[in-house]
């Protein structure tokens, strides 16, 4: 019985090391990783055979495949002094925009719409030992994304200078970003550029995430900021 009883507690005590371990590589090893915020692609050459010319801007665009958006915030490990950067993707949106004017007198960009589907989600940063994709479900529940599964950015209109082919153009758009079923006005900042036959569009903004009446998510060992910085890499093709 005495025997049974050692070797129960000798397997008692090698599970505690192993979470110990493992809490110990998530929480203090340092390991951790998250990639860079997204930006534009590399500026492309403009060519008559590849690049959407002045002349081709004006029309209807829409959203298509390779567009990306997402989340970075940080975490505070229990401690820890460092903060990590916890980074959540999405590539499932959808939206556009309409395109007036020249390279002359430049461009007006109108009906802005762009969604994101919140539901797809997922962390793409990592932490040695842990499977940070379990932060996804508790993002889910505190952003109540049963009930409110998209964002949404509307903006009625934005000037910009011609021409455009061939060159990254700095944008600020002032419009409204809706997040769990609030809408607040916000102002992006971000860069656009033709790249062979689509537009692309990247930038970011911060918020405070309280704002929108979402509190940090509640996880043990760790502290989340409220200000979160949204970010975005959009392609669009012509309707």
């Amino acid at each position: 019985m005495r025997g049974r009883l050692l070797v129960a507690g000798a397997g008692t005590l090698a599970v505690i090391a192993l979470i110990g371990g493992g809490t110990y590589v998530y929480f203090f090893s340092g390991l951790r990783s998250s990639p860079a915020q997204l930006e534009l692609s590399a500026t492309p050459t403009a060519t008559a055979s590849t690049s959407t010319s002045a002349s081709d801007l004006a029309g209807s665009w829409t959203v298509t495949s390779g567009s990306v958006a997402g989340y970075r915030v940080k975490e505070l490990f229990a401690g820890e002094t460092a903060k990590h950067e916890a980074v959540a993707r999405t590539s499932t949106m959808s939206g556009g925009l309409t395109v007036s004017g020249d390279a002359t007198s430049g461009y007006q960009i109108s009906a802005i719409t762009f969604t994101a589907v919140l539901t797809d989600l997922h962390s793409v940063d990592s932490v040695v030992g842990r499977n940070v994709t379990q932060r996804d479900f508790t993002v889910s529940r505190q952003m109540d994304l049963g009930q409110f599964p998209n964002a949404t950015f509307t903006a009625s209109s934005v000037s910009v200078p011609g021409p455009v082919a061939g060159q990254q153009v700095d944008v600020t758009v002032n419009g409204k970003l809706t997040i769990h079923g609030v809408s607040k006005d916000v102002t992006v900042k971000g860069k656009a550029q033709t790249t062979g036959s689509k537009l692309e569009i990247a930038g970011s903004l911060a918020m405070d995430m309280t704002e929108f009446g979402v509190s940090p998510p509640s996880v043990p060992f760790v502290t989340v900021d409220t200000q979160v910085t949204i970010e975005f890499d959009i392609f669009l093709i012509k309707a």
